[in-house]
């Protein structure tokens, strides 16, 4: 699998996500930074988390706005898998390539810890590895990850089954409602999350349960 990780100022968790698609491909991920009008070919851009541009404004609006992100438009419309995590599912948002938006947890604090998360669409690129239903862990670490998303749009994407993972167990950590912790757009090929799976991919994280979504996408590309 050929993969790139975007690099924004203000994001600090580019070196996870390289670690891990680097684990996971047997290959380093390109870096594309801010600046940057093309992105070469690849099968998989990551936006990882952090807090692009001091999360000034609203987390991602400023990033959203940043050369890249029209590249990452044109490289999601012909296919290509988009990933973003945290800061990176706070910055597609405003750059309206995912429905929704994101805002301050209902606790208006910082939340850092596991969670467990239900695979509710098992079918999508990123899910393939999991079983529909499956009850995972991962870690979270943010301060705006409230999911909101108006009644039409709710339904919209309950129905076309792009609520791809809900906080399962009373383990929501921020009030998103329907308990949403990551959503696809409407061709399946675009991913936001709120929690790490990067973080849990082995051993020495203390368990491997996030390893799936990226073996995922390298059943898909290799089938």
């Amino acid at each position: 699998m050929k993969s790139a990780v975007v690099q924004l100022p203000g994001l600090n968790r580019d070196r996870d996500m390289i670690t891990a698609l680097t684990m996971i491909s047997g290959k380093p991920p390109v870096t594309i930074w801010q600046t940057e009008t093309e992105i070469p070919d690849v099968d998989l851009i990551v936006i990882p988390g952090g807090f692009s541009y001091g999360d000034y404004l609203r987390c991602g609006a400023i990033a959203a706005r940043m050369p890249v992100m029209q590249a990452i438009k044109a490289k999601a419309e012909q296919g290509v898998r988009v990933l973003g995590v945290c800061n990176g599912f706070q910055i597609l948002l405003e750059a309206g390539l995912l429905p929704g938006a994101l805002m301050r947890n209902a606790s208006l604090k910082f939340v850092c810890k596991e969670i467990k998360l239900e695979v509710v669409n098992a079918s999508t690129d990123f899910t393939r590895a999991y079983a529909e239903g499956q009850i995972i862990r991962c870690p979270v670490a943010h301060h705006d990850g409230n999911y909101f998303a108006d009644a039409e749009t709710l339904k919209d994407i309950e129905g076309n089954g792009q609520v791809v993972f809900r906080y399962a167990a009373g383990t929501n950590p921020n009030g998103s409602m329907n308990d949403i912790a990551a959503v696809t757009n409407a061709r399946g090929n675009v991913l936001g999350m709120m929690p790490h799976p990067e973080n849990l991919i082995e051993a020495a994280h203390g368990g491997s349960d996030g390893r799936a979504l990226f073996a995922s996408a390298l059943d898909v590309i290799a089938a």
